[in-house]
């Protein structure tokens, strides 16, 4: 009990405050202070990106939660449980087999870009797990503070030389032996070239085993997910939609932005790239390519700081960066973008830092649009 009492104290007195200078600081949490967090009780990092990212390198001890594949549709592209991505059962299910239980602070990260972070935040906020934040920089952030990347960089480059020098060796020992059988070599010589060889055979053994070890402390590590199934309950009361949007209410959004343009008080954000926006481009899974009607282009690569590799601009950039499409955070805001779960996602929680409070992710966003035949498209 003094254990858990402990390890609840650690957690909650960790201060979240990020650089940036935000309105709202309350979603984002720097490297600097998420590293204190790394292997504590109750809490868990969860990688956004796909489960091939995740083995090329991950946060030590999280898991892999690939925000393209938290929203779950059918083949028609419909949300059964919308505006959430998932049914309850299902995401209840899902959750609980990543070790995550109700009191769990989940700090949800990708490379460094934001989208898939942003999606698995949405995820489990929409569910009304509270406890969750984004980290700023992600994978990229912690591998820069790592104390121990240095020498397991140095170690690395060393230990190609000891190998190489240990693979020529073992050739040279190799015909050696035949030297040997047609006496062009004395058995001394080759002795002397077998102990060498077995030397550096051994110090190469060595060094890898040093290796493996400084590869094992690093913050960052590669291989598979390692997770305890935990119990998982999403009380129906505390499911929170506030930051996601149903396909009716972008529909009254399209007639409205029709009818006045700039003047209404809606504004619809397509935040995928120019292929998909005019069509060119489209998932194998929907019917039709194009954008919704009354759409501002807004491709979420104008919210990532990739200069600095954060998730997020500063708040003068990202003001500039909606500024030139006519939004702000007083304009009642949907975006979307395939499935909803990434690169709108990345828009509207910039929008949330900003301070805006009437944001939504369209969660069924263009694969569900894009389906229903009933819905206006333009290409």
């Amino acid at each position: 009990m003094k254990k858990q009492l402990f390890s609840l104290l650690v957690v909650t007195s960790v201060s979240f405050a990020t650089d940036g200078g935000y309105q709202n600081n309350e979603i984002l949490i720097s490297a600097e202070e998420a590293v204190k967090l790394i292997g504590k009780p109750n809490v868990m990092f969860v990688s956004g990106d796909s489960e091939d990212v995740y083995k090329l390198g991950h946060i030590r001890g999280s898991v892999e939660m690939y925000a393209h594949h938290l929203h779950h549709s059918d083949s028609l592209g419909r949300l059964h449980c919308e505006p959430l991505f998932r049914c309850v059962d299902d995401a209840e299910h899902y959750i609980g087999s990543k070790g995550i239980s109700n009191d769990t602070l989940v700090i949800a990260y990708d490379d460094y870009k934001g989208p898939n972070a942003t999606g698995v935040y949405h995820f489990f906020y929409s569910y009304g797990h509270k406890n969750v934040k984004i980290l700023n920089g992600g994978r990229n952030a912690m591998i820069e503070i790592d104390p121990n990347r240095e020498a397991f960089e140095k170690a690395k480059n060393e230990f190609k030389y000891i190998k190489k020098e240990a693979k020529a060796l073992s050739k040279d020992l190799k015909d050696a032996k035949k030297a040997l059988k047609s006496g062009t070599i004395t058995q001394d010589a080759f002795n002397e070239l077998e102990a060498k060889s077995k030397e550096a055979s051994k110090r190469e053994s060595d060094f890898e085993a040093k290796l493996n070890e400084l590869e094992s402390n690093l913050l960052v590590v590669k291989g598979d997910e390692k997770a305890e199934t935990k119990e998982y309950h999403i009380d129906p009361t505390k499911i929170d939609t506030t930051y996601l949007a149903t396909k009716d209410e972008v529909k009254s959004a399209v007639d409205d932005i029709l009818k006045n343009g700039d003047s209404s008080k809606y504004r619809i954000v397509d935040t995928r790239g120019i292929a998909e926006i005019i069509g060119e481009r489209k998932m194998d899974n929907v019917a039709r390519g194009g954008h919704i009607p009354g759409s501002k282009f807004l491709e979420w690569k104008n919210i990532s700081d990739n200069d600095k590799k954060l998730s997020f601009k500063d708040v003068e950039s990202l003001k500039e960066a909606f500024a030139k499409y006519n939004i702000d955070v007083n304009h009642t805001v949907y975006a979307y973008c395939q499935v909803g779960t990434g690169r709108s996602s990345e828009i509207i929680t910039a929008l949330q830092l900003l301070g805006a409070k009437d944001v939504k992710i369209f969660s069924g966003s263009w694969d569900s649009w894009g389906n229903d035949m009933n819905m206006p498209i333009k290409r």
